[in-house]
């Protein structure tokens, strides 16, 4: 008996949806989702768009980082600035799509910095400075910039910048290559393959697969 093209369809998904490397129970969310506008970003006396969910802290990075990790989310800082075109397409373009704010809203935390800021921020290694200092400290050229953090930084604890780094995302990336690295960062793909563009590119077959089937059962 023949298997119904909708199965055929759906299986490909489900084989793309699977990295190299992943188990039936590393299944990752679907490349694509329910892209209904939310809330708007609230715009700051700072000159910064802020998402409601963001970290409000005592801006100690270690503190912050233990709190993420015992409420099982992995730890990310933004830097922004104002009048930053690529920060307001950010909020009013990528995270205004439903299915990446909540991913990112429910996956990890995310303390907002400002590049050019004067609030005192406390480093991995204990040292404290003023937001801009830190941004330099780090090397940030570009808003915005996210910085994704390991999830683990035992015995690292004098450590700061690229030991304790994931990765970074720069400037004005896409919808999906923004939800995309979230993805790969959130579910540790990292471990089993280094390259992102690899991953990325599964993910964009998968979206054009579920944009192609969705166009087709309207027809």
């Amino acid at each position: 008996m023949p298997v119904p093209r909708f199965c055929e369809t759906l299986l490909l998904i489900l084989f793309i949806a699977l990295p190299i490397g992943a188990t039936v129970a590393e299944t990752l969310p679907p490349a694509i989702g329910v892209s209904e506008p939310i809330a708007k970003p609230v715009k700051g006396d700072d000159g910064l768009f802020h998402q409601p969910w963001f970290n409000e802290s005592f801006l100690d990075l270690r503190e912050d980082f233990r709190e993420a990790k015992a409420a099982g989310k992995r730890f990310a800082v933004v830097f922004e600035q104002r009048g930053c075109i690529y920060c307001t397409k950010m909020h009013n373009e990528v995270l205004a799509r439903a299915y990446i704010n909540n991913y990112v809203r429910e996956n990890f935390a995310v303390l907002q910095l400002n590049m050019w800021g004067s609030r005192e921020v406390t480093d991995f290694d204990g040292k404290q400075m003023p937001e801009k200092k830190l941004a330099e400290r780090w090397g940030v050229m570009f808003t915005p910039t996210v910085v994704f953090f390991k999830d683990k930084i035992d015995g690292l604890d004098a450590k700061w910048g690229q030991p304790l780094e994931v990765t970074r995302m720069s400037l004005g990336v896409g919808p999906g290559t923004f939800f995309d690295l979230f993805v790969w960062v959130r579910h540790k793909i990292y471990e089993k393959d280094r390259n992102f563009q690899r991953f990325h590119l599964q993910r964009y077959d998968e979206r054009k697969m579920l944009t192609e089937a969705k166009a087709g059962g309207a027809q």
